[in-house]
């Protein structure tokens, strides 16, 4: 866990919910999103613990708000069957090619450390996640998916998407959500529109704050 850097002070994106800058639609979605459990249904138990596990070595998260639920997230998109649309040579399905990268992390892991990838401590956990990324696993349980492509075009992508389709992670970057109807009209280099958040720069962190109580 890790301390927030707190560079949109006072903003919160969650009060536009009843603004002008969201439709019933995005209201809607952002509800359903908040209402997600952080429990698995798509994978198992132990599937989900290690999904969680590998969200707290990609995505640290500060410790002084709750969590996004990364691998609930995850787990949602898979059960919806949510896909890319395409899928690379040698990956299978989203759900098939996680579980089977977890299968073949849990090798590796024991292979090395005698220990299932969950039960190892961070730093191991975190050394397997960057081999895996740097394309140095080599288990059978891999088969045909390199450990490269599933980190890059399943695991790490999968993990990154969730984080920041969840409004805390839109507040911590000052995004406003989709802004529709309006929309976004202010679009060159460092302009904004007054419903969006204002970055603390400068030495401004105050009028930051108050510029961001009346973001709407």
């Amino acid at each position: 866990m890790h301390e927030r850097s707190d560079r949109y002070p006072g903003y919160d994106v969650l009060a536009k919910r009843s603004g002008p800058s969201w439709n019933d639609k995005t209201r809607e979605v952002i509800r359903r999103r908040l209402a997600i459990v952080p429990e698995p249904r798509f994978f198992t138990a132990d599937e989900y613990k290690a999904v969680v596990a590998i969200a707290d070595r990609i995505v640290p998260q500060p410790c002084d708000r709750p969590p996004v639920p990364i691998a609930a997230l995850v787990d949602r998109k898979l059960i919806d069957q949510v896909m890319d649309g395409y899928r690379r040579s040698g990956m299978p399905r989203d759900g098939e090619a996680w579980r089977h990268g977890l299968r073949a992390l849990n090798a590796e892991a024991t292979a090395a450390y005698g220990k299932r990838f969950t039960e190892l401590p961070e730093p191991l956990q975190a050394k397997l996640l960057h081999a895996a990324q740097s394309g140095e696993l080599n288990s059978g349980e891999w088969g045909e998916m390199r450990c490269e492509v599933f980190f890059k075009h399943r695991l790490g992508r999968d993990i990154v998407l969730a984080y920041y389709a969840h409004p805390t992670a839109w507040s911590e970057v000052g995004w406003g959500g989709p802004a529709s109807p309006r929309g976004y009209v202010r679009l060159d280099m460092d302009e904004r529109d007054p419903w969006e958040a204002a970055e603390a720069k400068d030495g401004n962190e105050a009028a930051a704050r108050r510029s961001n109580r009346h973001v709407r």
